[in-house]
């Protein structure tokens, strides 16, 4: 096992309990503009966490057609598969969504699409590391902090009492929109 995983493991072990308490098959959608970098490293994160039960995919308001290559690979050297992920429309979701998480940052003036529907919604900003201009490192760094934000911000959001959330729907929301705003 590599260095690092080992606490990976042992969180998605915990939270698997937790998790598998949901009566439903949970839907969670990130989304962003391009569907390139931050919400593909948010389903992959998410995806290779959650234990059996939920389930993410991500989208794009406008989908660029292609994933960022340093997004794949970095998703690759934390043991994650990309295997059947794309650059997609949300016109074109498989699944109706539960929760929409939006993912754009500020930094850039982005404007986030709005999802319309009744979903939960709530945003987890993140600055976009595929606009980060510099060395290599620097550009690997903000690849690594944004992979960093979203682990943490993935762990929080399985370890919440889900089946208690559920019928509460605006504690539900609150507990998402703190978990926005957690850093590593």
């Amino acid at each position: 096992m590599r260095r690092g995983h080992g606490r990976c493991l042992q969180a998605a072990l915990t939270l698997h309990m937790t998790f598998n308490q949901i009566n439903h098959l949970m839907n969670i959608l990130f989304l962003c503009t391009g569907n390139s970098c931050r919400s593909v490293l948010s389903e992959g994160t998410f995806n290779h966490l959650a234990p059996e039960g939920g389930q993410a995919i991500s989208a794009g308001s406008q989908p660029t057609g292609t994933l960022h290559p340093r997004a794949v690979a970095l998703l690759h050297r934390k043991g994650i598969s990309t295997e059947g992920y794309y650059s997609k429309s949300w016109d074109d979701l498989p699944v109706t969504p539960d929760i929409v998480v939006t993912v754009c940052g500020s930094a850039a003036g982005e404007t986030c699409p709005a999802y319309l529907g009744p979903v939960l919604r709530t945003h987890w900003g993140l600055d976009d590391p595929g606009h980060v201009v510099g060395t290599d490192e620097q550009i690997e760094a903000a690849f690594e902090r944004t992979y960093a934000i979203i682990l943490a911000r993935t762990q929080a959001f399985l370890a919440l009492p889900l089946e208690e959330l559920q019928a509460d729907r605006n504690r539900f929301k609150a507990e998402l929109d703190r978990i926005g705003t957690l850093l590593p």
